[in-house]
């Protein structure tokens, strides 16, 4: 039986959204570059959302943005 590709670890995306919280350029370059070895569509998917908070003021709604491909 064949496997699929593994995401990219949880805690990389984790790392990269505290990273853009706190500023730290250096950590978030580092963290950047382990995700494009890394990455897959989905994870891109779920980094943009871990960013962009779901205020619930009338922003963004996953309804407005695509969701992954399948």
């Amino acid at each position: 039986m064949q496997q699929s590709a593994p995401s990219t670890d949880t805690s990389v995306l984790t790392g990269i959204v505290e990273a853009v919280r706190d500023g730290d350029d250096r950590v978030l370059r580092r963290l950047l570059a382990r995700l494009a070895e890394q990455a897959t569509v989905a994870d891109l998917y779920a980094l943009r959302d871990a960013l962009v908070p779901d205020s619930g003021t009338g922003g963004s709604t996953s309804v407005d943005r695509p969701g992954p491909p399948r």
